[in-house]
């Protein structure tokens, strides 16, 4: 009688530890944050050239950049005169900046664009969500608003 208690109480274990555990899988996700490789400081002048293309989709001169790196390297506070820079430049006329209806009428079109325009890459998810979350929340914001911020982002100084 006891041997075969015993026998079924052995063969109940075996059944539940033979069970197989799930394996779980994750995929491999990249936590770098979206611009790791750009590391290389522009200079003034080319600050300057890539902004101007940015804005009014042509070159400057060479003159006029030379000028401008001159103007910018004369100020002490770096910052201030890319401030002033784009502000001179987005009150000359032609500068290319889509309407404030175009770009409520497409959000992730104008994102994706703006961020390929300024950062030359795609935004990730998180930043397209932000993005869209912030031009829908607040009225207020125009295109010229975010392309000033762009323009003066830390991520436009870096190559």
């Amino acid at each position: 009688m006891r041997t075969p208690l015993l026998l079924a109480l052995m063969l109940l274990l075996v059944a539940t530890s033979c069970r197989k555990e799930p394996i779980y899988e994750l995929d491999q996700v990249d936590l770098r944050p979206p611009s790791p490789d750009k590391d290389q400081l522009k200079t003034n002048e080319e600050y300057a050239a890539i902004l101007h293309a940015n804005l009014f989709q042509t070159g400057l001169s060479a003159n006029a950049l030379f000028e401008l790196g001159q103007c910018i390297e004369s100020i002490g506070d770096k910052e201030l005169a890319r401030e002033v820079l784009i502000s001179n430049f987005m009150n000359k006329p032609g500068v290319i900046l889509p309407s404030d209806t175009a770009m409520r009428a497409d959000l992730d079109a104008f994102i994706t664009d703006t961020y390929r325009r300024f950062l030359v890459r795609d935004p990730s998810e998180a930043e397209r969500t932000w993005f869209r979350n912030l031009i829908t929340a607040d009225p207020n914001i125009t295109s010229e608003l975010v392309y000033y911020a762009f323009a003066l982002s830390n991520e436009h100084l870096y190559y």
